[in-house]
């Protein structure tokens, strides 16, 4: 009997240790998985980098995110549906590939859209900003900020080009959406959709006679070395977002949202400054190795050969139009 009572006494006292224990553990750190197409020392790479950091840090390690570089973790529209179902938990997404899964982004890929990255910048973080992000959620991606992706322009292997005649017959490399395509072949261009990764020796076969992006690609890909004329056409301006899975959003606390929130809003700021830098070294890397970079004073008769690209797309997308017209206004 005593030893029967002594075992009972035994058991309780171990117990109450063991809760005691586990009262006193830390709590459990979510550990976030970012992804980003990215190299490490990118401008959107450095900014995703420190806000992981200062999430972590304001959270007390409650959060505690980590980005993956690189798109080790997929291609963008893997790492979309990913995010979407919360398989990764934020992510930097641009948002020409986004037009599939939301229509309205659509929108930001016709071409001169916006009239100057200023530009962008103030829509975007504005009413019609939200009203992409309210578009965004509602596919389970909540978009806190917006990055910069530059001014994309046409660069070739043969000539400059100043008007839109300089174009006509040009084999141009375009990114993998109808928008696109449609734009070069306005201009009178041949429209050729390419992986990437296969630009730089299409260039230099001669299967392409150029392609269109920003300064630090153009540069980072080394297709200054074939494509020596760079044409600042600015002909689309994409912005970029910094999107949170809804899942993971939702998981957080009040408190939490609002660090989370604040610190994307910080990442895009200082994305936005470390592009305008790396845009410019990019420049000067271009020139000295023997880039003619030109300007075009007057960008109407590329403008003008767009409405009908406008017109084609309102027509398939009427419920748009409003804010295409709203954007087309704002400035």
């Amino acid at each position: 009997m005593q030893t029967t009572t002594l075992m009972k006494k035994t058991v309780c006292a171990a117990a109450v240790t063991a809760a005691m224990g586990a009262m006193s553990l830390p709590v459990q750190a979510e550990g976030w998985r970012g992804w980003n197409i990215h190299p490490p020392g990118y401008p959107n790479t450095e900014a995703l980098e420190a806000f992981a950091e200062r999430v972590a840090e304001r959270t007390e390690g409650r959060i505690e995110p980590q980005v993956y570089n690189n798109a080790v973790l997929g291609d963008q529209p893997d790492a979309i549906e990913q995010t979407r179902n919360g398989a990764l938990d934020f992510a930097n997404f641009n948002m020409g590939p986004m037009g599939p899964i939301v229509n309205e982004t659509n929108v930001l890929s016709l071409p001169f859209i916006f009239d100057s990255i200023d530009h962008m910048h103030e829509v975007m973080d504005g009413e019609i900003g939200q009203q992409f992000a309210d578009a965004l959620a509602e596919k389970n991606l909540i978009a806190l900020s917006w990055f910069d992706s530059g001014a994309r322009s046409l660069y070739s292997t043969s000539r400059p080009v100043h008007t839109p005649e300089d174009v006509e017959g040009l084999k141009i490399r375009v990114m993998n959406n109808d928008l696109y395509v449609d734009m070069i072949e306005a201009m009178g261009g041949n429209a050729t959709p390419m992986a990437y990764g296969e630009v730089y020796q299409s260039l230099t076969t001669g299967v392409l006679d150029g392609a269109e992006n920003n300064y630090p690609s153009f540069e980072s890909s080394n297709h200054f070395e074939v494509a020596k004329y760079y044409s600042l056409t600015e002909h689309l301006i994409i912005p970029e977002c910094l999107c949170i899975a809804k899942a993971s959003w939702e998981s957080l606390s009040e408190q939490d949202q609002e660090i989370v929130r604040e610190e994307a809003i910080k990442a895009s700021e200082m994305q936005r400054e470390l592009w305008v830098e790396g845009s410019q070294e990019s420049r000067e890397i271009v020139l000295d190795a023997g880039v003619e970079i030109n300007e075009i004073e007057d960008k109407t008769p590329f403008q003008d050969l767009m409405e009908p690209v406008y017109a084609g797309f309102i027509e398939e997308n009427p419920d748009l139009e409003g804010l295409v017209n709203a954007i087309r206004s704002s400035n």
